[in-house]
């Protein structure tokens, strides 16, 4: 089925979702975060939505679905992140065909010859990285788009990881029928986007459009609970305890300047060590909740479990 066959009732009728893996994405959460929202947000007095880190963006489609937003401005220091949202919110038509090409020529290949394909993909994408212009949106923005999908969705274990030059070093995972294109969710998404105002940034440029009816959502890059993890490494910056505490210097002049309802998620350090109350003491004073989640907590795949995270409000909780 191409797009032009999709009708508007089947488009409609699709539930948006993440269009990447991302490791400590929220949606195996939406359903304990639900409790969490303010208020306001389920009696329709919140029309605007804000993320900083907009990363696989589980949240964002869940509200935009569920709740009536007028508009939303979604953000991420990470710049080929923002250049594929914005493909699929101006071109998903063009994006889907080529993801189309390259999903049928990869899967036509052997287990070798994908890996080949893989790799020389990944070493194309790494190398025309230099030449692209990440302020002006650009039709060439497409096939970055197209590329960066399929690594996403053929590479072990669908991390998106960058090293210190900004190049995407993740192997190859050898998945049998990886979904490389799902053209109904990529229509539903660019649907959803329409409402966004979406660049790249520090978490603090969402200072300029909060208004009292705004929801403000932080997803930084989780605080390592253990020395294997690595959940600071999805850009080539580093969000090491300086950038917490920033964030959380942060978080707390929005609470005192305005009049705004926010919400911010990370890492239970208890999960490893009972006395570390490195969240604590930033956010003395707000309100501080436990959710469970199933996360890979070392390096070892034995270490997958359910661990505890963080949600940290400046609004009550009324469950």
């Amino acid at each position: 089925m191409t797009y032009l066959q999709l009708s508007t009732t089947e488009v409609k009728a699709k539930q948006a979702k993440p269009f990447l893996k991302w490791a400590g994405g929220k949606s195996q959460l939406l359903s304990q975060f639900e409790d969490l929202y303010p208020a306001e947000l389920k009696q329709e007095k919140i029309t605007r939505y804000i993320e900083p880190f907009i990363g696989g963006g589980a949240v964002f489609f869940e509200i935009a679905q569920k709740y009536k937003m007028s508009s939303a401005y979604l953000y991420d220091v990470n710049p080929e992140l923002i250049l594929a949202y914005k493909v699929v919110q101006k071109n998903p038509e063009e994006l889907i065909e080529q993801l189309y090409e390259v999903s049928q020529n990869y899967k036509a290949l052997t287990e070798e010859k994908r890996k080949g394909f893989y790799y020389e993909t990944r070493n194309q994408y790494n190398l025309q990285r230099a030449y692209v212009d990440f302020r002006h949106y650009s039709v060439d923005w497409i096939s970055r788009s197209a590329m960066l999908i399929f690594l996403n969705r053929t590479c072990f274990n669908g991390l998106f990881r960058l090293n210190s030059k900004g190049e995407f070093n993740v192997p190859h995972g050898r998945y049998k029928n990886p979904r490389i294109l799902n053209e109904e969710n990529i229509i539903a998404v660019s649907q959803l986007l329409q409402i966004a105002e979406i660049e790249t940034g520090d978490f603090e440029i969402c200072e300029d459009v909060i208004t009292p009816t705004s929801f403000v959502y932080f997803d930084p890059p989780y605080r390592p609970i253990s020395k294997t993890a690595r959940f600071t490494s999805y850009s080539k910056f580093d969000f090491d305890d300086q950038q917490q505490i920033r964030l959380a210097n942060f978080f707390r002049y929005l609470d005192e300047n305005y009049d705004v309802k926010m919400m911010l998620s990370n890492s239970d350090p208890k999960n490893k060590n009972t006395e570390d109350n490195f969240f604590e003491d930033l956010y003395q004073g707000f309100n501080i909740q436990q959710v469970f989640a199933n996360r890979m907590i070392n390096s070892n795949s034995n270490g997958r479990g359910q661990i505890s995270e963080l949600i940290i409000t400046n609004y009550e909780i009324t469950k």
